[in-house]
């Protein structure tokens, strides 16, 4: 394992991007920063010393576009790791859970929608362990259980609508 670590880092790059991963990432802080300026462009920013809703978004997208400044030039003057292959797993079953969560927390209610969007979201990963996995994901639906509708006082049912007739 040194050795992988000491042969990327140590190795001088070719071109002007010395280290690709970074500077890509750093590409990546800044797109999504722009986005959020356009995004929060039609909403009222500062008024004297008044917030307004547009403040806060513009200010954390101005910090994102300075770090994301600063990550790039970080990638384009030092050594750093090559771009790694991208695996779609992971973001594919993250996505299919929150889309599961959203379709099922009415019908079936906080405790399903909530085990269930957990479990699939662990799908995502080949390196989980199912009992540990099981573990966790009973102990943050219970949480979920608890805090949404006696602590916050939210609106969520807890069990499937079939169950509630």
């Amino acid at each position: 394992m040194s050795e992988s670590v000491g042969q990327s880092q140590g190795s001088p790059r070719k071109g002007l991007i010395r280290g690709p991963q970074d500077f890509w990432g750093g590409v990546a802080l800044i797109a999504l920063a722009l986005f959020a300026f356009w995004a929060s462009s039609d909403l009222p920013g500062m008024r004297g010393f008044q917030f307004g809703p547009g403040t806060a978004p513009r200010l954390f997208a101005g910090l994102l576009l300075v770090l994301g400044i600063g990550v790039a030039l970080t990638g384009f003057f030092l050594p750093g790791a090559p771009l790694e292959r991208y695996h779609l797993r992971g973001p594919f079953f993250v996505t299919l859970a929150i889309l599961s969560f959203a379709f099922t927390i009415r019908p079936l209610g906080l405790i399903i929608a909530a085990f269930s969007s957990f479990m699939i979201a662990a799908l995502g990963s080949t390196e989980q362990r199912w009992i540990q996995t099981l573990i966790v994901g009973i102990a943050i639906t219970v949480f979920c259980c608890i805090l949404f509708p006696y602590v916050l006082g939210l609106p969520f049912q807890l069990q499937p609508r079939f169950m509630l007739r």
